[in-house]
């Protein structure tokens, strides 16, 4: 017994360690926020300074979240009173009232500015309004965050003018969303969750202003989607039309896209007490239950046909279900699709962004999402088993060994939200290792936004919506009314304390089954090689792991390739050192197998006027895709710059890039993810632009595109490299001309010399006074081009021309062909004289004339 209390009493001190630690951690990265980055949206970890939308490259759809408006100060500003920290949150409500402004000239996301601006405005209101009535803090506050949050409010409220309610996925905080100044309103999709979840925050705002028509509006967008649910399977799409309501994916699934939909409509029931919320989220739960749970798998379904899967992987906000199935009451399926998640987390170090259904990496990317670690702490809470202690223990832990940087967390291959993990995943680890007497209040008296800011359950007593149903009452049969409208005592349902275990342990087992975690390095000397080199993946942080310990480092040259060095004596061990000289003569077999297949360089070439295919650069080939050597033609086409520029994402200008050859930017992907995406946005070719400045065809060697470690065979369009300067002359010249044509090839094509040529050379010395200055200029131009143009059909010139100088480069952008002329040019005297230089050459490509004439000084150029 006396040995129980000391083990019992250390793991106590063990948990109470974490939670200090937790809170020292936010404490300080939110101080580091406000030195470095304030008033910025967001601090970047890597660089430890402010992200301002517009001065930092953009991220594409993630960037909507920011809006000039102190983003991450106003989404923690709960967090801090529930960190006990009642002092700074009023000094943080100070800097909001004092700072940050909404009347920004600036397109958001209007889902993310309700969860994220418009929650943490009410959060912070009702921690203000309690911190007051208890007489202590905050005696001065009058209601500023709410004033605040209904301006914000109000902001919105044009976003949902349209014919079905559901609002626009993106709104000008100054302009709204009709006329040009807005840049936007030509949307016409959103996603199920983007309209579904806003039910919480505007309800609270009208209960917290007396004012029904935020609540109103929020009841008519749900009321729609509920409506256009499929009527025999009683699911939801993926994406909707919000004009005609018509289903644009019809997949259906409880991960992104649709997730917090679900999350709204049980969560609107216990903060607002309407039994319609809750009889909708049971019908849906049943639905998903019947066709989408495959325990422990939540796979996406065709709304029509929901027996046939819509895919064979699953994404991570899935995360969130199994906390939503605590707060339902159905714990067994959250305890083993929790487990399933856990047992991927381990295997993997982070939960991957998407994973196949064996349990595999799908997409390689972690972009710090809180899901997994909110149902890890409502587990907790609901069964009090301290394996979730355990769990929360090794996320923590995955965190600070692989994702910490000195100004917070960085994301893994992926664009990262640093918002996810200050206003959340802190939150609810805290919670999760946090005692009941350590919180200043208690936390069951709120309810969880999906934003985790913290609404009050008084709100359901406080002033309801005046607006009627949209829909036409129904009553449905429910199979279990007990249980469907109760929420059960799970110790009475499970007294077993080891229930939770017998549940999680065929979990176990089948993930190891279908997923072999990778061996760790030998320590004693049995087994093979821990890691192939066929096998090394450079963005793996496992494999990184793997690498430190067989004393193998990584370095990044400049011209973007990477170089592995073993240093024996940095081994964990000898006989991981033995390891790591076996990965590396096996890399150096697979590094020169690869150079006997190594494809020949590529060629773009700069085809339209007035280059005329007289400018080629020398392009590094894909080894998947489309195979230009077995081409005749090439791909030839104009170029746009896709964005975002990475092209890791969905592209957002997709139609200004059909049709067309995709320019983009090396990095924060894989290359072929690049391929897909641009292929998706229906482009017809791709020249990716190395990152790394300074880096040329001239001095590195020539760069082969691999694949993803897939399946490529669905990418179809060639997909060309350029290192950095060739890059920049590509760019430079769509700088300099709207439009730029370039072919694809295996090899530039001979666009042909000149055949005709005639130049012609006026020159006059007459006064700038003169009053027949302009007439005579008039004159002497019409004449060269008539007397060149004739000349062109009937003569050929030979040219021996040499080189303009740099002086005379900027008059000559035309090309060299103006070189004749440019002693005419260039010697007059700008004070007194005017020469008109005229060129015609006729080329495969058609003819082109040049107009030289220069007078005091100015010299113009009219093709």
């Amino acid at each position: 017994y006396s040995f129980g209390m000391q083990c019992l009493l250390i793991y106590s001190v063990l948990v109470s360690s974490i939670c200090i630690y937790l809170f020292l951690l936010f404490y300080m990265f939110l101080m580091l926020k406000l030195d470095h980055a304030y008033p910025a949206d967001e601090l970047m970890p890597l660089t430890c300074r402010g992200r301002v939308r517009g001065l930092e490259p953009s991220r594409g759809d993630v960037d909507d979240a920011l809006g000039k408006f102190s983003l991450t100060l106003i989404d923690t500003l709960d967090t801090l009173v529930l960190l006990n920290k009642t002092e700074e949150f009023e000094e943080a409500v100070r800097r909001v009232l004092k700072d940050v402004r909404l009347d920004n000239d600036v397109v958001v996301s209007v889902f993310e500015t309700n969860i994220r601006v418009l929650g943490g405005l009410l959060g912070g209101h009702s921690m203000a309004v309690m911190l007051k009535g208890g007489g202590q803090h905050m005696l001065w506050y009058e209601d500023e965050l709410l004033h605040m949050a209904r301006d914000l409010g109000l902001r919105l409220l044009p976003a949902f003018n349209t014919s079905s309610g559901l609002p626009y996925p993106r709104i000008n905080l100054r302009h709204g969303v009709v006329g040009p100044e807005t840049r936007t309103g030509t949307e016409t999709d959103t996603c199920t969750a983007c309209a579904g979840t806003i039910i919480l925050e505007f309800a609270a705002l009208s209960r917290f202003t007396g004012d029904p028509v935020f609540e109103a509006h929020a009841r008519r967008a749900l009321d729609f989607l509920w409506e256009k649910r499929q009527r025999n399977s009683n699911l939801v799409g993926t994406t909707i039309n919000i004009h005609s309501g018509e289903w644009v994916r019809r997949d259906s699934g409880v991960g992104a896209g649709i997730d917090s939909y679900y999350e709204y409509l049980l969560k609107a029931y216990v903060l607002l007490g309407d039994d319609q919320f809750l009889q909708r989220f049971n019908i849906h739960y049943a639905s998903i239950m019947k066709y989408i749970s495959q325990p422990p798998l939540l796979l996406d379904v065709h709304i029509h046909k929901p027996r046939l899967p819509a895919r064979t992987w699953m994404d991570s906000l899935l995360a969130f279900f199994p906390g939503l199935q605590v707060l339902k009451g159905d714990i067994r399926p959250a305890i083993e699709t929790h487990e399933m998640l856990y047992q991927v987390t381990r295997k993997h170090n982070f939960l991957p962004e998407a994973f196949t259904t064996d349990f595999q990496v799908h997409w390689a990317q972690h972009p710090l999402r809180p899901e997994f670690a909110e149902s890890t702490y409502f587990l907790y809470k609901a069964t009090r088993d301290p394996y979730y202690l355990d769990v929360g223990r090794t996320v923590l832990e995955n965190l600070n060994r692989f994702a910490r940087v000195p100004c917070g967390f960085r994301c893994y291959e992926g664009t990262c939200n640093g918002l996810l993990f200050l206003a959340e995943m802190f939150k609810y680890l805290f919670l999760l290792f946090a005692e009941d007497e350590d919180l200043p209040f208690d936390v069951e008296d709120y309810v969880f936004t999906t934003e985790a800011h913290l609404l009050p359950l008084s709100l359901s007593t406080a002033l309801r919506s005046s607006s009627p149903p949209q829909t036409t009452p129904q009553i449905y049969e429910l199979d279990d009314a007990n249980f469907e409208w109760t929420c059960p005592n799970t110790r009475l349902l499970f007294p077993d304390p080891a229930y939770p275990r017998s549940l999680r342990e065929p979990i176990r087992s089948a993930v190891d089954k279908s997923c072999p975690r990778p061996a760790p390095p030998r320590e004693a000397g049995l087994g093979r090689a821990p890691l192939r080199a066929q096998d090394f993946m450079a963005n793996s942080p496992e494999h990184l792991e793997l690498l430190r310990r067989m004393g193998v480092s990584l370095i990044h040259l400049k011209d973007g390739r990477v170089q592995l060095v073993q240093h024996a004596s940095q081994a964990v061990s000898a006989v991981a050192a033995e390891d790591g000289m076996r990965f590396m003569q096996e890399m150096m077999e697979l590094s020169s197998q690869q150079q006997k297949e190594q494809l020949p360089p590529r060629a773009v070439q700069i085809i339209s006027h007035p280059f005329l295919g007289r400018v080629v650069l020398t392009a590094g080939p894909a080894q998947f895709g489309m195979d230009l050597s077995k081409s005749s033609l090439g791909v030839r086409g104009f170029v746009a710059v896709v964005e975002p520029y990475s092209g890791c994402s969905e592209l957002t200008n997709a139609e200004f890039v059909a049709g067309r050859i995709a320019l983009l930017q090396r990095g924060q992907c894989m290359f072929a993810e690049k391929a897909r995406h641009i292929q998706k946005a229906g482009a017809i070719g791709g020249i990716v632009i190395d990152d790394n400045e300074g880096s040329s065809s001239d001095t590195a060697p020539l760069f082969q595109m691999a694949g993803d470690g897939r399946s490529t065979d669905d990418v179809t369009l060639p997909l060309l490299f350029l290192f950095h300067k060739e890059g920049s002359i590509l760019l430079q010249a769509l700088k300099e001309h709207r439009e730029v044509e370039v072919l694809l090839s295996e090899k530039a094509r001979d666009r042909g010399k000149p055949r005709n040529e005639a130049l012609l050379c006026f020159c006059s010395f007459l006064p700038v006074s003169s009053l027949f200055h302009s007439f005579i200029s008039i004159v002497f131009i019409t004449l060269s081009l008539s007397i060149s143009f004739f000349l062109s059909c009937c003569l050929t010139f030979a040219r021996s021309l040499s080189p303009p100088t740099d002086e005379q480069k900027p008059y000559l952008r035309g090309g060299p062909f103006l070189a004749p002329c440019q002693m005419a040019v260039s010697n007059l005297s700008s004070s007194s004289s005017f020469c008109t230089a005229v060129f015609i050459e006729s080329t495969p490509d058609g003819l082109h004339s040049t107009a030289l004439f220069r007078s005091s000084a100015l010299v113009y150029r009219a093709p």
